[in-house]
């Protein structure tokens, strides 16, 4: 939604049931995000759709259902899914810091899962020490 959008903190807050989960939202994707307000509020300036992704028709119709993964997935190149897209993300960010930190805010994953993607990007970081 809109209102958990804060552009100026660079945070997206996501509502998982009761669970709140805030993300970090890097300089990219924050100005990404930035350019796709202005070309919403220009292209529908009365849209009162309180959703971030609105189509051509939930922009007027704020009843209509909100943009989902079958809209997204028709974007994406044949033979990809955007679940692979997205392990693929956090593996090339697990390669490039090596931080399980970075990569549960970033991506709100659990420790478990940040420690996985940095056992693989890096394996030889964390391989056990012989007896």
């Amino acid at each position: 939604m809109t209102r958990d959008l804060d552009l100026a903190r660079g945070t997206l807050t996501i509502h998982r049931g009761l669970l709140r989960h805030t993300l970090y939202l890097e300089e990219l994707a924050q100005r990404a995000t930035a350019d796709w307000l202005d070309y919403r509020h220009r292209r529908w300036p009365a849209s009162t759709n309180p959703h971030l992704l609105v189509s051509q028709r939930s922009a007027l119709d704020p009843d209509y259902p909100p943009v989902g993964k079958t809209l997204l997935r028709s974007d994406v190149p044949q033979g990809l899914t955007l679940a692979g897209l997205r392990q693929d993300r956090i593996l090339n960010e697990a390669v490039e810091t090596a931080d399980p930190l970075r990569l549960m805010r970033l991506f709100g994953i659990k420790e478990a899962t940040a420690m996985h993607y940095v056992t693989v990007a890096h394996p030889e970081r964390t391989a056990r020490l012989p007896r």
